[in-house]
């Protein structure tokens, strides 16, 4: 037995479901339809079903709870993805008001690639104090700057102005660093690298939200911490 509830003519109509207003009808044709809805309907249809029945092959009790539970379950799933439906919406209205928020602000998010302007800033985490050679190359994979730096254990910062080897400045672009560090017995040590910037833009078109950060694009989940600009005083 199925039951439409579209239907422009219902196949069975119960007592007092004809009457209403225009409007009522317009705003129930905009709700989700199901059994729960008009309970009055679902007796209806239930007790002309049993009147129906072949009197020598009468309809067995178990097939007819199973058709119920059926009926029951399709409209529990189709209110559950309704309802899924609205949690994603609020979930993507939510990571946009997040990403909106850093917009203007100095974040970390890990990366190597910094864009070079007056000046470019990378963060270094090393597991333990080290003196690490630092690499420095430009978009086309040559070597602008490069050299030798005491990096104690934890956090730092290392700030670029743009300046080769040999005294001559850089172009402004996307430049790459690469760190690597040795311990005391010649074993290398891992060092992690984090780009720093303002966040010029937020892409809402994408899913979830990306933050334009020189010129790169990152998600949010990306962002480590959010630094404080320090401001001069008059």
């Amino acid at each position: 037995m199925t039951v439409d509830a579209t239907m422009p003519t219902p196949v069975v109509s119960a007592p007092g479901t004809n009457s209403g207003s225009t409007s009522g009808n317009s705003s129930a044709s905009t709700a989700t339809q199901g059994i729960a809805d008009n309970f009055q309907t679902f007796l209806t249809l239930l007790t002309t079903q049993l009147q129906n029945q072949n009197p020598l092959d009468p309809l067995d009790t178990n097939q007819f709870t199973q058709q119920l539970v059926q009926f029951a379950g399709v409209e529990q799933q189709l209110k559950a993805n309704d309802q899924l439906k609205s949690l994603v919406d609020i979930e993507k209205s939510a990571q946009s008001t997040q990403a909106l928020m850093y917009v203007g602000n100095t974040v970390a998010v890990d990366g190597s690639k910094a864009t070079l302007d007056n000046s470019a800033t990378w963060n270094l985490t090393a597991p333990a104090g080290t003196n690490a050679t630092i690499t420095i190359a430009s978009a086309n994979g040559t070597t602008a700057y490069s050299g030798n730096f005491n990096l104690t254990q934890g956090n730092s910062s290392f700030v670029w102005d743009g300046k080769g080897n040999d005294g001559t400045q850089w172009p402004p672009g996307s430049y790459t660093l690469t760190a690597t560090g040795k311990d005391s017995s010649g074993n290398t040590i891992s060092i992690s690298t984090e780009v720093q910037g303002m966040v010029d833009s937020v892409d809402l078109t994408a899913s979830p939200p990306l933050l334009s950060i020189g010129g790169q694009s990152y998600t949010a989940d990306k962002v480590k911490r959010v630094v404080r600009t320090a401001s001069s005083s008059n």
